[in-house]
């Protein structure tokens, strides 16, 4: 896999990277790692909500009224 970053973004990433005594590779890292959690966290709570919206649907009806 290739990453193409706009220069913009690179020069950001760099000075980050320099600042934090890390490289570019596992800040890249760290950030797909965070984003795949949150999507994996996100999608759970999108089911859990489904799941709870059905169950007591007469409920939330009713706190609607």
């Amino acid at each position: 896999m290739n990453l193409r970053l706009r220069d913009d973004q690179q020069e950001a990433l760099k000075l980050r990277a320099e600042a934090e005594g890390r490289s570019m590779h596992a800040i890249a890292l760290q950030a797909i790692d965070r984003y795949l959690e949150q999507e994996s966290d996100r999608q759970e709570v999108r089911r859990l909500g489904a799941k709870y919206a059905v169950r007591h649907a007469d409920l939330l009806r009713r706190l609607g009224e």
